[in-house]
């Protein structure tokens, strides 16, 4: 369940402020809204649970600072993670708008972190002064369950190839186009790449090696650089 903090740095708020969630809405504006969406705070040591697949989601959780794992076990405990959520990024969201609110999934602390919750009902529900401020807050959640969606989707089409490598490749390649650039970091330690792309690491990291001996990549730790052979 994490542990409540009742002594709110200035901080955490400069986050929330600078979210997407939060975007074209001023900071006098934010501090005000957060009293009325019942923001609270908790802290949570690193793998400690914050939701339970099973569990039943009414606040949308925003990172504030560390970093949180969404994972998917199987009925034999192998896990999958789904996707890493950092900070001014929510989580939980689609789970706490829809009208199970059941999650199937589990949300972890993959450090220790610092998560805010805000009332889903007072997120989506205007107050009686109808700001604009409001309607912009309404707007954003859209926009970013849409771009939540299209992030799903996208790993469906990593997860479709049938290699290893089609796999990494087709990663390495959405992740260059969002970069904009052939040179880029990547969120994913080798054992968290594998467990996002459900193949087995050892597999992965033979592979990576033989692309770099081929002359197809470049990497050190989670630094990449894709290689296009008609420049070489």
């Amino acid at each position: 369940m994490g542990r409540i903090l009742y002594d709110i740095s200035q901080d955490y708020m400069g986050v929330i402020q600078k979210s997407r969630l939060f975007s074209g809405i001023e900071p006098d504006e934010a501090n005000g809204m957060s009293k009325c969406l019942e923001i609270t705070f908790r802290e949570y040591d690193k793998e400690e649970v914050i939701f339970n697949e099973g569990d039943k989601i009414s606040k949308i959780g925003m990172v504030i600072q560390g970093n949180v794992s969404i994972e998917k076990a199987d009925y034999w405990g192998n896990r999958h993670i789904m996707t890493y959520v950092s900070a001014g990024e929510i989580f939980g969201e689609a789970y706490a708008c829809s009208n199970d609110k059941t999650s199937n999934v589990e949300v972890v602390a993959a450090d220790k972190c610092i998560v805010a919750f805000l009332d889903t009902y007072k997120v989506m529900t205007v107050c009686s002064s109808s700001c604009q401020f409001h309607s912009n807050l309404i707007h954003n959640l859209i926009y970013m369950l849409a771009d939540r969606c299209v992030v799903m989707n996208e790993k469906i089409t990593h997860l479709s190839k049938r290699s290893t490598k089609e796999k990494v490749l087709s990663y390495l390649s959405a992740r260059a186009a969002k970069c904009g650039s052939d040179e880029f970091d990547i969120p994913f330690n080798r054992q968290q790449l594998a467990d996002y792309l459900s193949v087995d690491r050892s597999a992965m990291s033979a592979e990576l090696s033989r692309m770099k001996k081929n002359g197809e990549i470049d990497f050190r730790k989670n630094h990449f650089i894709i290689k296009c052979r008609d420049k070489q």
